[in-house]
Formats: structure tokens, sequence, C-alpha cells
């Protein structure tokens, strides 16, 4: 019998709705015919949006989305991708699948999008091969209220009112494809660049996110954060709001990344503890920002998270399009418990993405849509957002088939939301066994348990004939004892219980 003892009375920190975001880049089929089919096509769409995946989305409360990139975005150039679209300058996408790029999805159409969606607005701009003017004035074009020659030009394109940038990314992977630049060069950059990112729209600031590091590269983070920090005034906390994190789980390394649905138990255990290490990474890279950062102005910010596979056959390797399985559910669902758990410095996260491209949430054919399990742990998850963290700690032991990645069996998060509702998410990655859970709640009574799962065979996944295959179900096993609640988690499983 496992415990798990929850103290109800002790708030720990605040679970930014953000940090179930989501990234969208011009790569493969994310964008075109994932989120935008035009306004001239047979499937179902408003404003060129499909009608479908907006609905989807809008069920898993998405709360911010990140575009144009990724390795995209400092190739970007803002101006191909505004006005009418026949007349838009064409490119090759070289970074990903050397296909044409007819911008006709640009600014106007990605706000049009996240006003669709009902979501925050995480724009990134080019510093790699783009100039200070160029972010300055699309910063204008977007934000400016009144007489500007940007703001005329949005005008002349067809939308007068402003829109809000919630979040200006400065620059993306400036260590490798924005650049191949070093730490201190970067952060002088940075503090060039964001100078020019200017607050038009008063009082709502836009909240600027400085290029963080790749996986477990301190220097990075160490050396970005001194240059920052370094001769400006202690409120300013380094000219930004946010630091990034980039890290994939792919559990034979970057050269051998593996099937996304061909895989035995000892790849299973490599995979979660790929996926663990991510505790690690927040841990190391927080305390680096806490010397600079005591207060945690900053945040940290995962805007790249998720499983990286080998493509599916037969698909166009550029295009990085990959199935989901239980697998990539269980992955979800241990990560978005440890950004729970590191709410006090982790204060964004945007799985890598969307729709059609790695850890997707969705994935399209045609007109055929299908939710991934990935979905439907967000769709579980979602009660976590802007909700209170709360004291929790669970036995665990550790399981596995080699020595050197034995993982914890079990991860878990609990937050209170603002009608005092207690929500409690596991995830057991044991393949074998089910764990008997006797949970210990103080400072509340248990009046009523409603709970939900996600379980199945390890390879399971949802397809085009069988959509269906991998959903949430209700979960009945939950019962209240003096002391709080008992159950027992099935194995590969990612369990939600909401507790009034």
């Amino acid at each position: 019998m496992a415990k798990l003892v929850i103290n109800a009375e002790r708030k720990l920190s605040h679970i930014n709705k953000e940090l179930q975001g989501h990234f969208s880049e011009h790569l493969g089929r994310c964008i075109y015919e994932g989120l935008y089919v035009g306004e001239n096509s047979e499937i179902p769409n408003v404003n060129g949006m499909r009608t479908d995946v907006v609905e989807a989305l809008k069920q898993i409360r998405i709360p911010v989305l990140r575009w144009p990139g990724g390795c995209f975005a400092d190739e970007y150039h803002w101006k191909d991708g505004i006005g009418p679209k026949e007349g838009r300058k064409k490119i090759v996408n070289t970074h990903w699948g050397g296909v044409v790029e007819d911008n006709s999805f640009g600014t106007h159409e990605f706000f049009e999008l996240c006003r669709q969606l009902g979501c925050e607005t995480y724009i990134n701009g080019n510093m790699g091969s783009g100039t200070v003017q160029e972010m300055s004035e699309w910063v204008e074009y977007m934000t400016f209220e009144g007489v500007s020659p940007m703001a005329d030009l949005r005008t002349k394109n067809g939308h007068k009112e402003a829109w809000t940038v919630d979040y200006f990314g400065v620059g993306n992977e400036n260590w490798g494809c924005g650049g191949n630049m070093n730490p201190d060069f970067y952060g002088n950059m940075y503090r060039r660049y964001q100078t020019y990112v200017r607050n038009y729209a008063g009082n709502k600031l836009i909240k600027k996110i400085a290029c963080g590091a790749n996986v477990d590269d301190y220097e990075w983070t160490e050396e970005v954060m001194k240059t920052t920090f370094r001769r400006n005034e202690p409120g300013q906390h380094g000219f930004m709001d946010g630091l990034s994190l980039h890290y994939y789980t792919h559990p034979g390394g970057w050269l051998n990344k593996g099937s996304a649905t061909e895989f035995d138990e000892k790849k299973w255990y490599q995979t979660m503890k790929k996926t663990w290490y991510m505790d690690e990474l927040i841990t190391r890279h927080g305390a680096i920002m806490d010397k600079y950062d005591p207060k945690k102005e900053v945040g940290m910010i995962v805007d790249e998270w998720g499983t990286w596979f080998e493509v599916e056959p037969g698909t166009n390797p550029g295009f990085l399009y990959q199935q989901n399985t239980m697998r990539d559910a269980l992955v979800a669902g241990i990560n978005l418990n440890i950004f729970n758990k590191h709410s006090d410095r982790v204060k964004m996260a945007n799985i890598a993405q969307m729709i059609n491209v790695l850890q997707a949430v969705i994935l399209t054919e045609g007109s055929k849509m299908i939710k991934t399990p990935t979905y439907h742990v967000f769709d579980m998850y979602k009660y976590h957002q802007d909700a209170d963290l709360l004291d929790s700690t669970l036995e665990t032991e550790t399981v596995g088939l080699e020595e050197e990645n034995m993982v914890p069996n079990l991860s878990e998060s609990v937050s209170v939301d603002t009608d005092g509702v207690m929500h409690i998410t596991m995830t057991n990655l044991d393949l074998e066994h089910a764990y008997p859970i006797e949970t210990t709640i103080l400072g509340k009574k248990v009046e009523s348990i409603e709970a939900q799962i996600v379980t199945q065979e390890m390879h399971a996944k949802n397809t085009f004939d069988d959509p269906e295959n991998v959903v949430v179900q209700s979960f009945e096993g939950v019962e209240k004892v003096h002391a709080g609640i008992k159950f027992t988690i099935p194995a590969c499983s990612v369990l939600h219980i909401a507790l009034k």
C-alpha cells in the first residue's frame, strides 16, 4: 500500500494555466492542413481555420499558442506574410522538408486563430537573420493603437484595431539554428533587441522571453543570466520575464530515436527514464537562476518539450510526423506533474507540437481528425489550470528492467481550484503492476468524488480507422475512508481524481 499525504491547508505556488501551452511551427502539416485549410476549402472552416480542430482545442482549454517557430522563426520575415495573399512572397522552407512556403498563414491569420481559440499569443521574433528594426516594426504593427507607419499598414491590410501580444520571444535556439551564438554574445544581443520590443499598449505589458538552454547546457543559463543582469536595476530582472528551456524525450539519443509505435518494454522504461530527466533539468537550471533572481521574477519557460521519434514510414523526413501511443500519454502525464511541482519557477510550457508534428495532440488526414492519447491527458489535466499547488508527498518505488533505466513507478501533483475542488493527477508507468494507494488528506473532509482515467496496453493508439481506441473513461475505483480516500491505480495509466 503506497501512501499519498496531501495537506489541503498548505498552498505552495500558483499553477499558471500557461503550463499547458502549445507550440505551432511552419513545419510539415502543423499549420497547413492541420490548423489552416484556407477559406475556400471543402473542409468546414471559419476564416480558413479548421472548425473540428478549433473545437477540439477549445475543449482542452488551450491557454497560449507559440508561433511561428522554432527554427523557422529565425528565418521568418514577417512582412512576407501580410497583405493580399496572391502577392505574398513564396520561399523555400529550408529547415523543414524543403517545401514551398507561400506565407498564406501570417500575422493576421495567427491572431484570428488565437481569437477563435480564446488563447493568449506568444510570438517568436527573428534575431538570427533579422534586424532590430524588423523586430521593432513587427511589434509596432501588431500592438500600436493610433497613427504610425506600421499601424497604418495594418489598417491598410484590413485590421484597424491593435492586437494583444502576451509573450514575445527574442530569438529561438540561438545556441544552434538561431545563429550558433555563444551565451555571452547572445546575452548582449538580447539586451539590444529587447530594448525595441516596446510596450505600446500601456498597461498591457508584453512579457519578454529570452532564449535559454538546450537540455543540460548549464553554462548557457549561467552566462546569459550573468550578462543580462549586469549593469541594470534589480527591478529590471535582466530585462526579461522568462528564460526558455528545450528538452525532448528520445529514448535512444539524437541519432537513434526509435519508432513511435514499435518498441519493447526495455525501450518503454528507457523512455520513462529520459522523461524523468526533466525534473533534474528544471532543478539545476532553476538553481542557477536563483543566484540572479532569488525572488523568482523570471519564469522558466519550457517552450519545447515532448517525445521525438523517427517519422512514420513513407512520410517526408522533414515533416516530423509520428504516431502517438500510451507511451506518449505517460510522458505527457509525468511532464505535466513535474511542471506543476515546479510551478514556483516554471511559468509556461509548450508541448511540441500541436498538430501532425512530434508529440501532437491531434492528427489529421484530409477531412479526418483524431485526438491522440496525449490529447486525452491534457483533457484530464486542464483542471489544474490557474489552480494552487498543494503540498503532497507520495511513496514510490523504482521499477524497470535495466539498472541504468530504473525509474519511480508513480508521479503525482495535487491542486485546489478557485471553487475549492481538489484535483489529483497520478501516473503509473509500471507496465505490469497496479498499486493500491492510501491517501490521507489533512485539513479537508471528502464529500464527493469524480475520477477519470486513460489506460490501455502500452502500444495502444488511435487511428483514422479506430479513432476511439484510447479515450478518457470514468473511473469508479475511488472510495472514501476515514482519513481521505483509497484507490488502486492500474498499470500503464494516467488518472485524475476530483474531490469536493
